[in-house]
């Protein structure tokens, strides 16, 4: 089982050949959606007239709110987001009316042929506009330790601080996309492009009002989704089964990038003001903070994802005396949703600027406050919330990404490069990360699987996580083959279907390989004891004297053996035959629950997370001072994944994340105007990364011997950890722009640093300088 596979859709994707829900051929009766948005943030419905849109030839249908048959609700958490606007529109980008058309061009002849008079409203744009009008989305929430406001009060040294970090847009390259075929009756059949199809099935069968069982959702893959997919693909596939509903005709909605960008929820914008003490030689004494978030017009996961930012404000650092507020705020805007990270880097982004700035305070390498803040490996482990840091490796990995970075020599060229030079600076720092493992939300840690296996010996899995890129289902294939013991190639992952594994959780925290290939490997084991008495009874027919017993029995290399009796061995497909006419199963459906995980609410104390993942990166930068551009000069990355699964897939992973990161913390602006119009909402005004924001020397380790017994198969996640990695390359350009000023400053910073930001901070240390 050394073997390492290709991911699952490497060959499809180079040829052309991957089915994608563009890709789905169906019939002449196909019909195209078309969502009609709300062109206000904030405003009455005073009227609308449907008649000469759905009049025009080759419409089949425009609905409204009035046309659900259900309920019109598609609000994942809490009922507070209509699935097309009633009464009023909440933002720009609102669903009002949905068109089902024989083609697009003439929906979008219909669409201008509606009629709707609004009442524009006052609207609410900002965090401090919603904070000043006390806009709560929920009631606020705590975690506290210690006392850190008695240390506050007695500290000498105290820093205190607002920290601004922007929204992301998840730029997959597969807009969200839909199509729903009905069948029989009440049937509905939904292909979704979903990182939860069992919510896709659940708002489905709720705005269609039928029972879920006539709901079935499948998704084979989807082209990128990072969290956009986990809530809000629940949304086209919601219209589009209306629009299904209506025609009794397949209909598919496919969102035109300007309209995706326009439609969907972001990363969350923060305004955090934090307060930190700490002593002579770094080491903190006490932190306060208020992450105040943008939670959008609706719920959404706006409350899970401020729970996890509070979670991580500590960081990978031990400190006594903490509280983090977290407050969620009713903007105008699309509802924020999930993104990668789920608010970790939001919340860590503050105390790794504080500890910057206590570097920049005491004249020392920030490196070395952070190393002194650790979490302890005997000492000093346990969390604000009380969960005590387990197999810290820290240490271990700061030591390494030192040797491997050549930190300490290269610190020492850029102060020689920078006395040397006027107008352009470099900067370098070290990033570390502790993520823990887990949804936050504990009845969610939960997976299904069905593993068949065929008299020709060949095996299907089905499982509940979604693929979306990731190399979710090779790593399930490598699981599922390794457990029976069989060549890779004879098994098969099918795609996710709610009438295979029922209840499944979203493919998300990171933790799809942890607990779908748990649950795997429950089906797994079930089928092999089913498998071992049939191995026993033709083994022990021609060896009574000296029976094979069962826990000598293994499955290795395509064959079953007695480890006793080496002699002993039956070929797996010889075996899988004998099993079918013994009338035994060879269908078994897997389960798995994470064990030991709680978290209560009311005293923000408990374990919430299985494990934590830890990584460490090392960026130097250059900036042009005159122009505010910067460059990714060289970045070092140590990551910990346990065991791995599939290393090329996960330093493709860390790789990934790292780069969609660095776009978060540079390049990646979000505007909007005054009236709530995104003003960036395209591939020509909205900058992700490219080839020229990718490091110009990149080296990706995986940590080695250090395995994970929590986790299949020793592994550890690996989809979210490295996003924050990018943190290195932020503190970087910051060390670059404190140059300026010979370090003597602390630079005005925010997030993310733009080029017009770096200008801008620059200036003011010009200015300073000049006083």
């Amino acid at each position: 089982m050394s073997e390492m596979l290709l991911h699952d859709s490497a060959e499809k994707h180079v040829t052309g050949k991957s089915v994608y829900i563009n890709d789905i051929l169906i019939n002449e009766r196909l019909l195209t959606g078309r969502v009609v948005y709300s062109p206000h943030a904030h405003a009455l419905i005073k009227s609308f007239d449907l008649t000469e849109a759905r009049n025009l030839k080759g419409v089949h249908a425009v609905l409204s709110y009035k046309d659900i048959p259900g309920e019109n609700q598609m609000g994942p958490v809490f009922h507070d987001e209509p699935c097309l606007a009633q009464e009023k529109v909440n933002c720009i980008g609102q669903a009002v009316f949905i068109i089902a058309a024989e083609n697009e061009e003439i929906a979008m002849k219909a669409e201008k042929l509606i009629k709707v008079e609004y009442e524009a409203l006052e609207s609410i744009l900002e965090i401090e506009t919603a904070i000043e009008k006390g806009k709560l989305i929920a009631p606020p929430r705590k975690i506290e330790t210690g006392n850190p406001d008695e240390v506050l009060k007695n500290a000498t040294n105290i820093i205190k601080g607002i920290l601004k970090t922007g929204a992301q847009e998840h730029w997959y390259l597969e807009t969200q996309s839909c199509l729903s075929i009905p069948g029989e009756s009440n049937e509905m059949n939904v292909f979704a492009s979903s990182q939860n199809p069992n919510e896709t099935q659940a708002i489905v069968a709720e705005v269609l009002g039928i029972a879920k069982n006539e709901v079935v959702v499948e998704v084979r893959r989807m082209g990128g989704a990072f969290g956009g997919k986990e809530t809000q693909g629940n949304h086209v596939a919601a219209w589009s089964a209306l629009l299904a509903r209506a025609t009794d005709r397949p209909v598919k909605i496919h969102l035109f990038r300007d309209d995706d960008q326009k439609i969907t929820g972001k990363r969350h914008r923060f305004v955090s003001e934090y307060e930190i003490a700490y002593d002579n030689n770094g080491k903190i004494l006490a932190y306060t903070v208020d992450l105040n978030c943008d939670a959008g017009c609706a719920a959404d996961l706006s409350m899970a994802i401020l729970e996890r930012a509070m979670l991580h404000s500590d960081s990978s650092y031990y400190i006594p005396n903490m509280r983090v507020i977290g407050k969620a705020w009713y903007t105008n805007l699309p509802s924020n949703t999930a993104y990668r990270g789920f608010g970790g880097p939001q919340g860590m982004a503050v105390i790794e600027n504080a500890v910057d700035m206590i570097a920049r305070k005491l004249k020392k390498d920030p490196d070395e406050i952070r190393k002194i803040n650790f979490y302890g490996v005997d000492t000093c482990n346990v969390t604000h919330y009380g969960e005590k840091v387990e197999n810290n490796r820290l240490f271990i990995m700061h030591e390494q990404i030192h040797e491997m970075s050549e930190y300490k020599k290269r610190r020492e060229e850029i102060k020689k490069f920078n006395n040397e030079n006027e107008f352009y600076k470099k900067g370098i720092s070290l990033a570390p990360v502790k993520f823990g493992i887990s949804f936050t939300t504990a009845f969610l840690n939960q997976a299904g699987a069905l593993v068949n296996i065929y008299t020709d010996g060949t095996v299907i899995v089905n499982h509940g996580g979604t693929e979306m890129g990731q190399g979710l289902h090779t790593k399930i294939q490598h699981i599922a083959a390794s457990e029976l013991g069989i060549n890779p190639h004879k098994v098969k992952v099918n795609a996710t279907n709610t009438s295979k594994v029922p209840n499944a959780s979203a493919t998300a925290a990171s933790s799809g390989s942890d607990i779908n290939g748990m649950a795997v490997k429950n089906a797994v084991d079930i089928l092999k004891s089913r498998l071992t008495e049939v191995v026993l009874m033709e083994f022990n027919a021609s060896n009574p004297q000296n029976p094979s017993k069962a826990e000598h029995i293994e499955f290795e290399n395509d064959i079953i053996f007695d480890t006793e009796y080496p002699q002993r061995k039956i070929d797996f497909t010889e075996i899988i035959k004998k099993a079918y006419l013994h009338q035994v199963s060879l269908s078994a459906a897997g389960f798995y629950k994470t064990p030991d995980i709680h978290f209560n609410r009311e005293t923000g104390k408990g374990k919430p997370f299985h494990y934590f993942a830890f990584g460490m990166a090392v960026s130097e930068v250059m900036i042009d001072t005159l122009t505010g551009r910067h460059q990714l000069l060289r970045t070092d990355i140590l990551n910990d994944v346990g065991t791995s699964l599939n290393a090329a897939i996960d330093i493709g992973q860390i790789q990934g994340a790292f780069i969609q990161g660095v776009g978060w913390v540079t390049t990646e602006d979000m505007k909007w105007d005054e009236k709530g119009n995104l003003l960036n909402h395209s591939p020509d005004t909205y900058k992700i990364p490219t080839i020229q924001d990718i490091p110009a020397i990149f080296n990706v380790k995986l940590l080695e011997g250090y395995p994970n017994d929590k986790a299949i198969r020793k592994s550890k996640a690996v989809g979210e950890p490295p996003f924050m990695l990018a943190f290195s390359v932020w503190l970087a350009i910051k060390d670059a722009i404190s140059a300026v000023a010979d370090h003597k400053e602390e630079p005005w910073f925010v997030l993310p640093s733009t080029n017009e930001n770096i200008l801008l901070a620059i200036e003011k240390l010009r200015r300073k300088k000049m006083v």
